[in-house]
């Protein structure tokens, strides 16, 4: 029983760690991404009569608003203190992926607006198609999550047996989003008008897959300590029935 509750806080106290690793994480590649589209690329203006200004909107608004904030929302349940309300963490989660969803829409629009400036076909590389695919499944997801996990009407055992599949699906689709912003800083660094924009978009593309990670390992570990807290409750409850009443 006690090697349960110390692997419970052990696996608690990493969760913490690993979560404060993926905010810094956050910080420094959102300041890499504003680098190097305000440096190397002139600038962010969705209304702007320069092409290349219209389609920065779209890494800054997919990194910033999708890719970032998602991470700190599946966070949400780590970084939100255990002793709040567990509905403030579920508000925390679901609202922070809605504005993610949003303005992931936004990016899309961004995309697309770019290509009829500079007269380019639409969804012809692989990186436009996981970006398509990882929007329409996170959307998807966030439609299932509400009406499984935040309208009343679901019954509890409903959502036990939906929460994994929805945690599973939801670091896919996250990873889905990380691949899809590698492919696109692939095609990116290829046009680098020099050697420093060219490691600066490999930095960046390392920097945006080390948060996916991180942010998936304190998933996985947050998940080991809810398993060690239950082993541990259930052990106690095994010794408490064993124990002989008194006489």
């Amino acid at each position: 029983m006690a090697h349960g509750i110390i692997g419970s806080h052990y696996h608690s106290m990493l969760a913490s760690r690993v979560g404060m690793v993926a905010h810094v994480l956050f910080l420094t590649t959102a300041v890499l991404m504003l680098v190097w589209l305000l440096h190397y690329r002139g600038g962010i203006n969705i209304q702007s009569e320069d092409p290349e200004q219209i389609f920065n909107v779209h890494p800054f608004v997919m990194s910033w608003g999708f890719i970032l904030l998602i991470g700190e929302a599946i966070l949400a349940y780590s970084t939100i203190p255990s002793h709040i309300d567990h509905r403030t963490q579920k508000m925390a989660h679901m609202l922070i992926h809605l504005v993610g969803l949003i303005l992931a829409i936004f990016g899309v629009y961004a995309a697309f607006k770019f290509h009829d400036a500079a007269v380019a076909p639409d969804l012809t590389s692989l990186h436009s198609w996981l970006g398509i695919a990882a929007v329409a499944l996170f959307g998807l997801q966030w439609l299932f999550g509400f009406v499984t996990f935040w309208l009343p009407a679901a019954h509890a055992d409903t959502r036990a047996a939906a929460a994994p599949a929805h945690v599973m699906a939801g670091l896919a689709i996250f990873m889905l989003a990380v691949c899809a912003a590698q492919t696109g800083l692939v095609e990116k660094s290829a046009a680098a008008a020099s050697a420093a924009e060219l490691k600066l978009i490999n930095v960046t593309g390392i920097f945006i897959l080390l948060y996916g990670l991180t942010v998936a390992s304190a998933v996985a570990l947050r998940k080991a300590f809810l398993c060690a807290r239950l082993f541990a409750r259930s052990a106690l409850r095994i010794s408490l029935a064993r124990v002989p009443p008194l006489t």
